[in-house]
């Protein structure tokens, strides 16, 4: 089994505490070199763009009650040079990138190409980017930089055809990083269907809208390209492909096929995903998995997993179970309060079934019996907790007391 780390430098109040947006960077940092010291294979760190604060006066706030910045990483890429070089052997990953906002896929391309132009210049460098890719998880982002309905028939059609503009980012984005020269009239149209939408009321309102707009054949309707342009090809051409790896943050199996027509694409997933959509996941792309990647490997596919660990030597293993399980209802009941403006203890409970919580003989179990030897685990300890000491106390806690237990355990089943 393989543990990654995950970082929000998510800068909201805990227990009525909220550091600075300097503490913040200097916790990361401390944090991420620890992760190097204690042999973490990747730190995967969150993106966002944007104040969240801010977008709370907005007339369609997306998180009205979320107290704070949801995240402080606006571009992976300068991170990424600090992360490197500031450690020895951890790769850097996005947790995710958005190439829809921020001028797109193009600008994505580009951004990626000029990273490794000069990550690579070392011949001796064999230290990964991971780019996680999606189109962002609040419309807010993406709004600001034009992503959003341009008439009365995209108005209609938004929830479904927002999923439709991240395809056509995706073919552009891959074609791109692949070295070829391309304009918007050679990437696929986008044509929507009945087969796009959940409902025949919501594909109907669409086919009105399109009646109403002057079309007379409405079983398909051609959107057109969000992004029209002459034929470029983006540089810096020569730089070191097998630097970059690239990871799609979408549940939809047909997108994740379809992007490795172009690319060898991997997939991000969740510890809260069920069972069998994991597998389904890992038997799809066994099959889908462009050749460029070698066989598919169950590592491709890395699985965010909370964990609420308390090894604190003055605590009995009870008194570290109970700690553990307290930290997780406060730090979970604090995230959905946040993000919803009220406190659902279903959500709480559901969350904490899907997290690792307890002391290290109890988390080394949980592991061992829910992940499978060969998964890529994400680990995120910093959610909803601002003592950067205790973050690194568990993050060695882990590597130090649980990993050896999960691998006689693995060993022995």
């Amino acid at each position: 089994m393989n543990y990654d780390i995950f970082f929000s430098i998510s800068q909201t109040p805990v227990r009525g505490a909220c550091p600075s947006e300097a503490e913040m960077f200097r916790n990361f940092f401390d944090q991420v070199e620890a992760a190097d010291e204690l042999g973490y294979h990747t730190a995967w760190i969150a993106e966002a763009h944007l104040s969240t604060e801010v977008q709370k006066r907005h007339s369609r706030p997306v998180v009205p009650h979320w107290k704070g910045e949801i995240g402080l990483n606006t571009d992976i890429f300068q991170m990424a040079h600090q992360v490197f070089r500031r450690t020895r052997n951890l790769h850097v990953g996005s947790a995710v990138t958005n190439i829809v906002c921020n001028g797109g896929p193009i600008a994505a391309a580009e951004r990626i190409a000029a990273f490794a132009s000069l990550h690579g210049l070392d011949p001796d460098e064999t230290r990964k980017l991971r780019i996680g890719f999606s189109a962002g998880r609040f419309q807010f982002m993406n709004r600001a930089y034009g992503i959003q309905a341009r008439d009365a028939v995209e108005a209609a059609a938004w929830p479904a055809l927002r999923g439709q503009v991240f395809w056509e980012a995706c073919e552009i984005f891959l074609r791109l990083l692949n070295g070829e020269a391309l304009a918007g009239a050679d990437v696929s149209p986008t044509i929507l269907t009945r087969s796009h939408f959940r409902s025949d009321a919501d594909w109907e309102r669409v086919q009105q809208a399109a009646r109403e707009s002057g079309a007379t054949a409405v079983d398909q309707i051609e959107i057109p390209r969000r992004w029209d342009f002459d034929v470029l090809r983006i540089v810096p051409t020569e730089w070191r492909q097998e630097l970059v790896d690239l990871i799609i943050g979408s549940h939809d199996p047909a997108l994740q096929v379809a992007v490795n027509r172009w690319r060898a694409v991997k997939v991000f997933n969740l510890s809260i995903t069920r069972p069998e959509i994991i597998q389904a996941t890992h038997d799809r792309m066994t099959e889908a998995y462009h050749p460029q990647g070698g066989p598919w490997q169950r590592s491709f596919m890395p699985r965010t997993v909370m964990v609420f660990l308390n090894a604190q030597p003055h605590l009995s293993a009870a008194e570290q179970e109970a700690a553990a399980q307290q930290e997780a209802d406060q730090a979970l009941s604090a995230y959905w309060t946040a993000l919803e403006g009220t406190l659902d203890p279903a959500k709480v409970k559901r969350a904490a079934n899907n997290a690792i919580i307890g002391n290290p003989d109890s988390v080394a179990r949980q592991v061992a019996e829910r992940f499978h030897p060969d998964d890529q685990l994400m680990l995120w300890f910093d959610f909803f907790n601002h003592d950067s000491a205790r973050v690194i106390e568990n993050m060695r806690a882990f590597r130090e007391q649980v990993v050896p237990q999960v691998n006689e355990r693995i060993g022995q089943s």
